[in-house]
């Protein structure tokens, strides 16, 4: 599955860890930021921002893909959800999995960062992977009758052509105008700068072979097992089996303010992230340098 794709960074576990938590927080802050942003609906159709999905994807691309993408999602759960006061248990469950799975997918489809037709495809896929797996679990909860579908009542067929503009709508308004086109921006800034200046090496330019070769047998089995554990946890969550439920009264008396407590939380763990691999990096270098000149 592409595995000399990521073997070929050579980091270490504690540039791994650096990058989970990076990506953590910064996602975390991202996600904190749409709850911040207004909400449209047209009847069934939500047209608001589901995420900010340029900054995983910048991520994955730029830094390790598995860790990038279990950062990302991570940092959803804790300071989206867990934070705010908003955790459902096993329900987190499906999100995590589609999640960590879509952005793990979009980082491996990237062979090039310098190829903005591989950035575009990345974004897309990953936020389309994501959305049509969620799309799968909501159906089968309808058609299924673990969850009452309010839009036509008595007409399961319905929530096939709600989930499907909702693909839509999602795919454009996260995967395009959130993600595509920052990225665009961003990665041709970002790609070869800020990897040593964390003291990572950026990852290898591929210009060989197709950017589709990484599926394979085992990946198709992953995604269709995840999908069924997901499923299977939403069923669970929407059966009112409470488990790990996170839902505080205390937090109402704070209001919409306290939104900016987590804010500031992942921004200091973000910055003191960055100040810790910049100083380290820094040490690297100072140390080769002495090792250079007075050679043992």
């Amino acid at each position: 599955m592409s595995e000399s794709l990521v073997k070929k960074t050579g980091y270490t576990q504690s540039q791994k860890m650096m990058i989970f938590i990076l990506a953590m927080s910064l996602y975390g802050l991202a996600d904190l930021f749409t709850e911040l942003l207004p909400e449209f609906q047209i009847g069934p159709v939500d047209l608001s921002i589901k995420y900010m999905v340029f900054v995983p994807i910048i991520l994955v691309i730029l830094f390790h893909p598995l860790y990038a993408a279990l950062g990302s999602a991570v940092g959803s759960i804790i300071f989206g959800s867990l934070l705010l006061g908003d955790f459902s248990g096993l329900g987190e469950v499906e999100g995590f999995l589609q999640f960590t799975l879509a952005m793990y997918i979009a980082g491996l489809l990237v062979r090039d960062p310098t190829s903005k037709g591989q950035i575009a495809t990345a974004a897309i896929v990953g936020v389309s992977i994501d959305q049509l797996l969620g799309a799968i679990v909501d159906i089968g909860k309808v058609w299924y009758g673990v969850e009452e579908l309010e839009a036509v009542p008595g007409l399961p067929e319905s929530i096939v052509i709600i989930e499907a503009v909702d693909f839509v709508t999602n795919t454009f308004i996260s995967g395009v105008l959130f993600g595509v086109i920052p990225a665009f921006y961003l990665i041709p800034k970002l790609y070869g700068k800020i990897e040593p200046l964390m003291g990572m090496n950026p990852r290898d330019k591929n210009t060989n072979g197709s950017i589709l070769e990484f599926i394979s047998i085992r990946l198709i089995v992953i995604t269709i097992f995840l999908t069924f554990v997901g499923l299977v946890a939403e069923f669970i969550a929407e059966m009112d089996i409470s488990f790990a439920v996170w839902e505080p009264d205390f937090l109402d008396q704070f209001g919409d303010g306290f939104i900016w407590l987590p804010i500031s939380v992942a921004a200091i763990i973000c910055i003191t992230v960055i100040f810790i691999a910049v100083k380290l990096a820094t040490k690297r270098k100072n140390t080769e340098r002495d090792n250079e000149k007075w050679p043992a």
